[in-house]
């Protein structure tokens, strides 16, 4: 019989979750996406095959791992034509990786999460290698998520804290609170750090790039060993700020104004007229 059109909205809900889960590059096997996508395996298994057959999906052979097909590539680049901030940061986030030999990472909001959409190692031997191009966390979950988070309107954050307090049963030092608390820190002192929480002697230090209309739409960060940071915490703010000011000037004057409008948030974007 036909699919109702319930039945359908969820079945696109579900493979929509498959596709999120698969972004990450440690969810290949399928224990791993049903466990991310919050399916059981038999109904993920099922929509990975559909999602294989068009090409979205590929499954290796001999692993049996699974990774995004040729199809979200073509997709991705459509939609990059719109808003892909990876080449105007690209520089930003060589110098910063040059300069203090830490990885340097291009974070962008996505509903409730923020998402890396690109990073550049520096050369110093012990590096943060915990997040991957695709990685995504709950926001405040990290340097860059969290300033993506703690520069949203005050309504937004409101809305999105009961949200966030669900997904940090992974982050057992992060809870509502303690995001709260660096919340009102980072806009103290204009930047986010966020040290020893996610791991033990591991660390962030970042700042958000803003639109024109004040929202963040992305977030530079650098990841080092938390004495690191604290050693030269000024510095690497100084640093943050110089890049963040020349990318937001760059977007000002880029392309995606020019044909697009007015550079927009990709988050969620919630009506409220209060203002911090």
């Amino acid at each position: 019989m036909p699919s109702t059109g319930a039945e359908s909205s969820s079945s696109v809900q579900k493979a929509c979750r498959i596709l999120r889960a698969l972004s990450d590059a440690k969810n290949a096997r399928l224990t791993d996406i049903a466990r991310e996508a919050g399916l059981d395996k038999a109904t993920t298994l099922r929509l990975l095959d559909v999602l294989a057959r068009d090409g979205f999906v590929t499954r290796d052979p001999t692993t049996k791992h699974y990774a995004l097909g040729t199809e979200l590539f073509v997709l991705g680049a459509a939609a990059q034509s719109r808003f892909d901030p990876r080449p105007i940061a690209g520089p930003s986030l060589l110098r910063l990786a040059h300069s203090f030999e830490d990885t340097a990472m291009l974070s962008v909001p996505s509903g409730a999460e923020s998402v890396c959409v690109a990073l550049q190692e520096g050369q110093f031997p012990i590096r943060a290698n915990y997040l991957q191009v695709g990685s995504r966390r709950p926001l405040g979950v990290g340097a860059g998520s969290l300033a993506l988070l703690a520069w949203m309107q005050d309504r937004e954050i409101e809305a999105l804290l009961p949200l966030l307090a669900a997904k940090l049963e992974r982050y057992p030092r992060i809870t509502r609170a303690v995001l709260e608390d660096h919340i009102q820190e980072s806009r103290k002192r204009g930047y986010a750090v966020l040290l020893d929480l996610i791991v033990e002697r591991m660390g962030g230090i970042a700042m958000p790039v803003l639109g024109s209309d004040g929202r963040p739409v992305a977030a530079i960060s650098i990841a080092a060993l938390t004495e690191r940071i604290t050693s030269r915490e000024e510095a690497l703010a100084a640093a943050l700020k110089r890049e963040v000011t020349e990318c937001e000037a760059a977007w000002r004057r880029g392309p995606q104004n020019n044909s697009h409008g007015a550079l927009k948030a990709p988050g969620i974007a919630l009506q409220a007229d209060a203002r911090r």
